[in-house]
């Protein structure tokens, strides 16, 4: 890859969960334990204020607290990467500053996507004058399926000095495939398509940066190490045993699906930040279901009655 800004990313990013209280405030001692599990799993970096982390729901205030304990937490072992899910520049820029001064090394953004679709310049322009603007280096989100950005939209970003990767979790295989063709020599290509990990590892995608790691970190570590080695009997199995998770807690209330799996794995992430509900009793049951097929389940963990 040429030179570049920030750090290379690579192999298992886990993206962490913003535990709140019952009157919606952020719970620092919680989100330190997660911190320390993730580690502990053997994960290569962290994303804060994600999707995961309910980042769309968060002030710039709140995203700099947030970004600040998980990088104290960090303590230097691995990059910490800010997210910030705003709808015009000026608002990342204003989050941006805000997290520029936690000690994260990267910033990941999504593209604007409230209710249109930006053309492919005005999407070149953006990141530019946000990395120009920052000086910081830039993952692109590339998330939102209504403002999906194209690979040959992604091949002018990555020659972009900021931009060190791509967060593909948008569109289908075939747009991954084609950027790890087109631009993995010049960017990190991530995988966040959660039920695709294993062929797009084998397609050559530098890594994941993803929900369902956060889930079951120890198993998708094993999963990348298992493509990495030429193991591909034993990714196989990994994949068997994370698939049924991720379908247990894919769906639009995932925010407080992902909270339920930690729970019932003796993971207390607090609750979800309202509007979003906390699980039904039903779904409970499911999420425990595909835990304890997978090996997952806590000893003495039950699920919602």
């Amino acid at each position: 890859m040429p030179d570049k800004p920030g750090p290379v990313l690579h192999g298992i990013i886990a993206t962490v969960v913003t535990p709140f209280d019952e009157r919606g405030e952020i719970d620092p001692g919680k989100l330190r334990a997660e911190v320390r599990h993730l580690l502990g799993a053997g994960v290569t970096a962290l994303c804060a204020c994600g999707t995961t982390g309910e980042g769309n729901a968060l002030s710039a205030e709140e995203s700099a607290l947030v970004c600040s304990i998980v990088v104290e937490e960090v303590a230097g072992r691995v990059p910490v990467i800010g997210g910030i899910i705003q709808n015009s520049t000026h608002e990342v820029l204003r989050y941006g500053r805000a997290l520029s001064g936690t000690g994260v090394a990267a910033l990941q953004v999504t593209p604007v996507h409230y209710l249109w679709s930006p053309t492919p310049e005005s999407t070149v322009e953006y990141y530019a004058e946000i990395g120009t603007a920052l000086e910081m280096p830039i993952v692109i989100y590339n998330v939102v399926p209504w403002a999906l950005i194209e690979p040959a939209v992604v091949a002018r970003l990555a020659d972009l000095r900021w931009v060190i990767a791509i967060k593909q979790s948008g569109g289908d295989l075939h747009k991954l495939a084609d950027l790890i063709e087109t631009v993995s020599d010049r960017i990190s290509v991530l995988a966040a398509v959660d039920d695709l990990h294993l062929p797009a590892f084998v397609l050559g995608a530098h890594g994941a940066l993803a929900a369902i790691p956060t889930v079951t970190p120890l198993l998708s570590v094993a999963l990348w190490d298992a493509v990495q080695s030429g193991d591909l009997q034993l990714a196989r199995k990994l994949h068997g045993q994370i698939l049924p998770v991720w379908r247990a807690i894919d769906g639009p209330n995932q925010p407080a699906t992902i909270k339920e799996a930690l729970r019932l794995q003796g993971r207390d992430a607090g609750v979800p930040r309202r509007p979003v509900s906390p699980v039904t009793a039903g779904v409970s049951a499911r999420i425990a279901a595909a835990l304890d097929g997978a090996g997952l389940l806590a000893p003495g963990a039950a699920p919602l009655s």
